[in-house]
């Protein structure tokens, strides 16, 4: 059914559900898996830098996951993409995009439909913008 799936994940407990699922769906369908992850990028003084003061453990972790998962023998890789404006969703959308893929899978915070509208939202944009299949997986009840 899927041959790839790409999987966003920002290093939550939202994005380590999706990417379960996603594992799930590439094991089922013997699919290639690419975990996509952002690192949305701040300018200051002296440089641009990471807008989560954590992101280089976020990264490290994201890196280990991906190893588990080739390590029990799902085909996974990873593609960190730097951004400094424009949000997540374009970025996910475009890898999905390159890598021809035939599903994203995405996590949600589970906010309001109102609060998604006005903080904004990664799962609702990609639904926007994505040319492609995008399951969202919910918050756990």
């Amino acid at each position: 059914m899927f041959k790839t799936i790409v999987a966003a994940t920002d290093g939550s407990a939202h994005g380590d559900r999706a990417l379960a699922l996603a594992e799930s769906l590439a094991r089922e369908a013997d699919a290639q898996l690419v975990v996509v992850h952002v690192v949305e990028l701040v300018g200051g003084k002296g440089g641009v830098y990471p807008a989560a003061a954590d992101e280089p453990e976020i990264r490290q972790a994201v890196e280990a996951q991906v190893e588990k998962l080739r390590a029990d023998g799902i085909d996974a890789s990873i593609d960190v993409r730097r951004i400094r404006l424009g949000g997540p969703a374009h970025e996910i959308a475009d890898a999905a995009a390159t890598l021809e893929a035939d599903l994203i899978v995405v996590g949600s915070r589970g906010r309001s439909p109102v609060s998604e509208v006005l903080l904004g939202s990664v799962p609702v944009r990609l639904l926007h913008i994505a040319h492609r299949p995008v399951l969202v997986v919910p918050p756990a009840a």
